[in-house]
């Protein structure tokens, strides 16, 4: 999609890879077992051979430990892992320390992949050397039909669905930022990412953790293959099938979403160094007259918005500097 320039290149082969050449990583708290159950039975599924993966399931302090509740004997290379500090970014940290392969491929216990998802990973990872994190396509799957109204936040609940392959390694070009689904990513980046929260803990508290919904962790984790001259991107052929509850499809829902989402861009982009401004008097003008044309609903989302803006905003102000 746009031209490489100075990419780092990582050259790896299908055939000289690790003997474990991927390293599925499940991070889960408190989940629903049905859900669970269809990620491990289209992982079980999978085209590429065992041999060639192993399987994580890191438990993030779940109320019942799942270790005792999920077989997962099914696979030779398995292990349930106990990481007690909650919040989904140390899940993924845990995730990325135990795991010993080249490839890691981050799997929400709510992903349902294609099968094969793994075998095709496996293969942009050896054609696409300059390319650090990717993921593909995520169509949804509604556990009731949805209401109308929602279809414009869609997006919120992570569903992509694209006719042509992306890549880029250009930090602002966001079109070919994976997100957290069925997300793939290079040890290498994933390493970096760990010593990059490790030095700047703040990074630590941009995801899920628990019921709060602030994101942008998945971000953080793909602009890393930038700051050492990779790229990202995302591909047709990699699908996923993501289940989404009725729960999901509450206003009250979507509208803490869309909180917790601007919150954690406008924290993410102020720790990458775009320090936040107040906006002017024309900006609010502008925003006032946006609101004041919007219908009732369409208000209520504006105003979650600008609710996790303003939220990050005072956070920055009272608690950090002006510098990341």
């Amino acid at each position: 999609m746009c031209q490489a320039v100075g990419f780092y290149t990582h050259f790896i082969s299908y055939e000289n890879m690790n003997k474990t050449a991927i390293s599925v990583v499940i991070c889960t708290y408190n989940p629903r077992r049905d859900y669970l159950e269809r990620v491990l039975q289209a992982l079980k599924h999978q085209t590429l051979s065992q041999e060639k993966w192993e399987l994580l399931l890191v438990d993030n302090a779940s109320k019942h430990p799942l270790e005792a509740e999920i077989s997962l004997s099914w696979h030779t290379q398995a292990r349930c892992i106990r990481e007690e500090k909650l919040g989904l970014t140390w899940a993924r940290l845990r995730g990325i320390k135990e795991a010993v392969s080249e490839i890691i491929i981050f799997v929400d216990d709510d992903n349902v992949l294609d099968s094969d998802y793994l075998e095709i990973t496996l293969e942009i990872a050896a054609r696409w050397p300059m390319l650090g994190a990717w993921g593909g396509q995520i169509r949804a799957e509604f556990e009731q039909d949805p209401p109308e109204w929602t279809k414009p936040y869609w997006p919120l609940l992570a569903i992509r669905e694209f006719n042509v392959d992306k890549w880029s390694n250009l930090p602002h070009q966001n079109e070919a930022i994976p997100c957290g689904a069925g997300f793939c990513v290079r040890r290498i980046i994933a390493e970096k990412y760990a010593q990059i929260i490790k030095t700047d803990p703040r990074r630590g508290n941009m995801d899920r953790k628990g019921k709060m919904l602030t994101s942008c962790g998945d971000s953080d984790l793909a602009f890393t293959a930038y700051d050492i001259n990779m790229g990202t991107g995302l591909f047709t052929s990699l699908k996923l099938t993501h289940l989404i509850p009725s729960s999901r499809l509450e206003e009250e829902y979507l509208l803490r979403l869309i909180s917790g989402l601007n919150y954690s861009g406008t924290i993410l982009e102020f720790l990458r160094g775009k320090n936040p401004a107040p906006p002017n008097l024309k900006q609010i003008i502008l925003h006032k007259y946006i609101r004041w044309k919007m219908d009732g609903r369409s208000r209520k989302f504006f105003d979650a918005a600008q609710e996790g803006i303003n939220l990050a905003l005072k956070e920055i102000k009272t608690n950090w500097s002006a510098k990341a």
